[in-house]
């Protein structure tokens, strides 16, 4: 489902789930260490992405299981205030 300013409903998530997040920074280094220390013993992938066209800034993809709404919302959450990490998506 697409979400758009004409859908008032969120879209129904059944849990477990593959979940993905995008993250984005200057250090790719940094950005793998994030991703260790956010998932910890957690089982996870992470690949990485793109690179700016100036090599100003990096991604990562990174996905696990998640069991809950909260769990992904948590994960989300140590992401975005990582000093490491500029944006996730």
């Amino acid at each position: 489902m697409i979400l758009d300013d004409k859908t008032q409903e969120r879209p129904e998530i059944n849990y477990p789930t593959e979940w993905g997040y995008k993250i984005i920074g200057r250090d790719k280094e940094k950005l793998e260490a994030c991703i260790k220390e956010v998932m910890g013993d957690k089982a996870h992938t992470a690949k990485a992405g793109n690179v700016s066209k100036t090599g100003k800034f990096h991604s990562y993809n990174a996905s696990c299981t998640v069991e809950s709404e909260e769990e992904r919302n948590k994960l989300f959450k140590q992401f975005e205030d990582h000093s490491d990490v500029d944006m996730v998506i």
